[in-house]
């Protein structure tokens, strides 16, 4: 009864994560403004009632990167075109922050074998020269500072949170690594394309890649909080010993 209950729940859960992406595409193909502004406020809050329906509890970490998160979600709708970019940076930029103190602690840089050491802080150095790259230009094109300041701290954040991530599934190579890395590298991918529909090229199929990518993150997200929830139940003690009416009446 018990996994009849989580294969329902998991589809339910899964179909839950589809009618939000139906939405968006929806909204994507008509050009619907509503839809397509009050979509996205729609998937933190839509993931965590079905969520409560079999989890009871969560942690505070988790709660303060979904609050900001959603809070970035809904920016859009409380801020002028002109403070929107910042607003929702520096929201987002705290969202990230909680998910590098997340996998932080899992990361033990003195336990890493040395080749994949030398292999993650090759890859790490890449990225951001890349990032310094594109800072450089767009201090150059944007006339607002500020702005190309967020930009350059938040992309480094979501360096610094896939670097961790990747660390952590190199060293230990468990589904709980591989989920959150996953999830970063999706949440990573959605910024990129956010990035490119702001200041390159906007056009409605980026930004309907953009939602789905993130939408799909907050949903392995969400399924990375489940497998801790199922981790860290205690489990019910079990007597297999039996004893005769001899020896206990001894």
């Amino acid at each position: 009864m018990n996994s009849w209950f989580n294969l329902t729940y998991n589809k339910v859960f899964l179909g839950a994560l589809l009618l939000l992406i139906g939405i968006n595409v929806f909204g994507s193909f008509t050009g619907n403004t509503i839809v397509m502004n009050s979509a996205m406020p729609l998937f933190i809050p839509v993931f965590l009632i079905f969520y409560f329906v079999k989890y009871k509890a969560l942690r505070i970490t988790f709660i303060s990167f979904l609050l900001f998160s959603f809070l970035g979600d809904t920016s859009s709708m409380f801020f002028s075109e002109e403070s929107l970019i910042q607003t929702s940076s520096i929201l987002y930029l705290l969202s990230y922050l909680y998910l590098i103190i997340i996998v932080a602690p899992k990361f033990k840089i003195f336990e890493v074998n040395k080749l994949i050491g030398a292999y993650l802080l090759v890859v790490f150095l890449i990225a951001v020269y890349f990032l310094y790259i594109i800072y450089s230009i767009m201090q150059s094109v944007i006339a607002n500072q500020t702005e190309v300041l967020l930009f350059g701290i938040k992309s480094l954040s979501l360096i610094i949170l896939t670097f961790v991530s990747f660390g952590v599934y190199l060293n230990t190579q468990t589904k709980h690594s591989a989920l959150f890395l996953t999830a970063a590298i999706f949440i990573g991918f959605s910024v990129i394309m956010n990035y490119i529909n702001l200041y390159y090229l906007y056009n409605w199929s980026f930004v309907l890649l953009q939602r789905v990518l993130y939408a799909v993150g907050l949903f392995i997200i969400f399924k990375f909080i489940m497998m801790t929830n199922v981790d860290r139940d205690p489990k019910p003690i079990q007597i297999n010993e039996r004893y005769s009416s001899d020896n206990i009446l001894a």
